[in-house]
């Protein structure tokens, strides 16, 4: 597979993706410099956290003016997997490729922590590994993750069964003391209606070696991969066919 990530000026977890794609699940990783416009030859694609151009404004409203986004909308509209961690969700909202905003936590302050999310979906890319309603522990480390909607726009995204994760406790009851950051519907990870958009606010690529204390991580990059291989098999096969 031939996955990309992308580097704005000032990602700071780029190479934490990297480093998981390609040394531990052996992938061909390409990083995309924010002036990218050409993404063809990308089986999927992946927005890092940090703090893309200073997080100046707004947390990822500068990145959303890179040229590389209106490549990355059209490389998702033709239903390519695409996956924001973080700052990356910043951006893909910023962008309007995900629906709603993320705002200052409630708590008013960075959060740097291990949390756990439950899973509410299995039929996404990044998904296929999991169960649905598994309990995965992953950390956190931001100031603005309180996901936040309006109430009418809300309800579609309920209806749509677009969240992804939701945070939770241990045995992955949904209750406020297991919310962070405040926001809405407890979501932590949320997805377009067609499901090859994710955005979401725990970081994966920090916890998939057990020497970084848990591999729960490892379940999406696995999804991502056995979902591009059966989507490759498919096309395959319906060559095969054509011919």
């Amino acid at each position: 597979m031939r996955l990309g990530v992308v580097r704005f000026p000032g990602s700071n977890c780029d190479q934490d993706v990297v480093w998981v794609l390609e040394t531990i699940l052996g992938q061909d990783v390409a990083v995309l410099w924010h002036e990218a416009e050409d993404l063809n030859h990308m089986d999927a694609v992946i927005l890092p956290g940090g703090f893309s151009y200073g997080d100046y404004l707004r947390c990822g409203a500068i990145a959303r003016g890179s040229p590389v986004m209106k490549a990355l909308s059209d490389f998702a509209q033709r239903g390519n997997p695409l996956l924001g961690i973080c700052n990356g969700f910043q951006i893909l909202l910023e962008a309007g490729l995900l629906p709603g905003v993320l705002r200052q936590n409630a708590c008013r302050r960075f959060l740097c922590k291990d949390v756990f999310v439950r899973v509410e979906r299995t039929d996404t890319p990044f998904t296929l590994a999991c169960r649905e309603g598994q309990v995965l522990r992953i950390p956190i480390a931001h100031g603005e993750g309180n996901f936040l909607h309006h109430p009418s726009e809300l309800a579609s995204i309920l209806k749509n069964n677009q969240v992804v994760f939701r945070y939770c406790t241990e045995d992955g009851r949904v209750v406020p003391e297991a919310n962070p950051n405040g926001s809405l519907e407890y979501i932590a990870g949320l997805c377009n209606t067609g499901g090859n958009i994710l955005g979401m606010m725990p970081h994966p690529e920090r916890c998939s070696e057990a020497i970084l204390g848990g591999n729960d991580g490892l379940l999406i990059w696995r999804s991502l991969i056995t979902w591009l291989s059966i989507q490759r098999k498919a096309l395959s096969n319906k060559l095969e066919v054509c011919s």
